[in-house]
């Protein structure tokens, strides 16, 4: 595979922003070819080297190993006007920059789109921020957690009566914001292949939660329905929601009534699925309650394992709720090599999620872990914008690289 070409081979990618939301559009990118070429501030560098669990040898964190893959590092201080200089210098030979500043920090050093597309009018660039580049919320502060509230998620988690919940991962938004900048990304780049001229993409973190919240915009706006927490379940399907194994949790979903009637004959119930009882999805919607009880008793007698095996033999939608140790002892994620592992140094071996989603024909590949801070300055500012040595060691000195 090695040999083979990536679908975005060619494309050079500045990614000049920090912890996930954007540098994760990079790193998407990056998987499928481009070069991207991660921008750092001299000495500290991303703040996302610091974040999550420390690999103790090194001093990078776990999630700077995972996410920034297939980078290469340079360090520039953009704050200062040498360091704009040589990015604006990167620029004119790039085709993507990515950045999640604070609406306006980028025009204040004269690095704006604006500013940017004048020394390369085919650039496109993906502008992530809290609230997005306008609106009256456009100078707040934003984080992935801020925009789960925002963005209407955090309302709908947790038990009914209780307090909204963290939906699983704190970084839901920026990882889900990353997936969208790099669709935005390509059909930027799409567009430019039409007539040749850059664009910038306004994305707001919480946009994409929002976007993503089932129907709850055109129902509120047409009965004024304000969907709750709806803890193990939802009020859109049942019994579709988690259930207590003697030894773990199964997820279980029936949307519709062929699958409940399938789930009732595993169950050894068959009449539960009868139109006079619970046949239909609004029975069992308006009973919603007992339905699920009698499901727990019935999954409360076996294993997560048993369960599982017996209800994948009556085709019915189930799986366990796995932890991570589950993820990495199963077979079918095996199969699938959702999980691949890098040599590092001075850890070994580094497993990390494997590239999302799999072509047939030019697939991604992760080639490198999170790079070390400044190893690449010398084959970036050196072999692109042919700086030499001397000049170099004097940007070192004066704190700019």
């Amino acid at each position: 595979m090695s040999d083979r070409k990536r679908p975005l081979d060619g494309i050079r990618v500045l990614d000049i922003a920090t912890f996930i939301a954007a540098p994760m559009a990079a790193s998407i990118l990056g998987e499928f070819g481009a070069e991207v070429i991660k921008i750092e501030q001299p000495r500290e560098g991303d703040p996302l080297r610091r974040f999550g669990v420390p690999s103790v040898a090194t001093d990078d964190t776990f999630c700077w190993l995972s996410e920034a893959r297939n980078k290469k590092s340079v360090t520039l201080d953009l704050r200062r006007a040498e360091g704009a200089d040589i990015l604006r210098d990167l620029v004119s030979k790039s085709d993507v920059l990515c950045e999640n500043f604070r609406p306006g920090t980028l025009e204040k050093w004269g690095l704006g789109y604006e500013e940017l597309v004048r020394i390369n009018p085919a650039l496109v660039m993906l502008r992530v921020s809290g609230f997005g580049q306008d609106g009256p919320y456009r100078n707040r502060p934003g984080f992935a957690r801020i925009a789960h509230a925002f963005g209407g998620l955090a309302h709908l988690t947790g038990i009914d009566g209780g307090p909204p919940l963290t939906p699983g991962s704190t970084s839901l938004a920026d990882y889900v914001s990353g997936v969208y900048g790099a669709l935005g990304i390509m059909l930027a780049l799409r567009a430019r292949d039409n007539d040749g001229k850059g664009q910038y993409i306004d994305l707001a973190l919480y946009e994409p939660i929002l976007r993503m919240l089932d129907d709850l915009a055109p129902a509120y706006a047409a009965q004024g329905i304000v969907r709750g927490r709806q803890g193990l379940g939802t009020s859109n399907a049942c019994p579709h929601g988690h259930f207590q194994t003697r030894d773990g949790w199964i997820a279980i979903a029936c949307t519709n009534d062929r699958m409940f009637a399938r789930l009732a004959a595993a169950m050894g119930q068959s009449g539960l699925a009868e139109s006079a009882l619970y046949g239909t999805t609004a029975a069992r919607l308006r009973d919603s309650a007992k339905v699920d009880a009698i499901v727990q008793l019935w999954v409360g007698t076996m294993s997560t394992d048993e369960i599982v095996a017996l209800c994948a033999d009556q085709d019915v939608p189930c799986a366990a709720v796995n932890t991570i140790e589950g993820i990495f002892a199963d077979p079918h994620i095996a199969h699938r090599q959702n999980q691949v592992a890098l040599p590092h140094e001075q850890l070994g071996e580094v497993h990390v999620p494997a590239v999302v989603p799999k072509l047939s024909r030019t697939p991604g590949k992760v080639d490198s872990l999170g790079p070390s801070l400044g190893s690449s300055n010398t084959d970036i500012l050196g072999g692109i914008l042919g700086m030499d040595e001397g000049k170099m060691q004097s940007l070192k000195a004066a704190g700019i690289i």
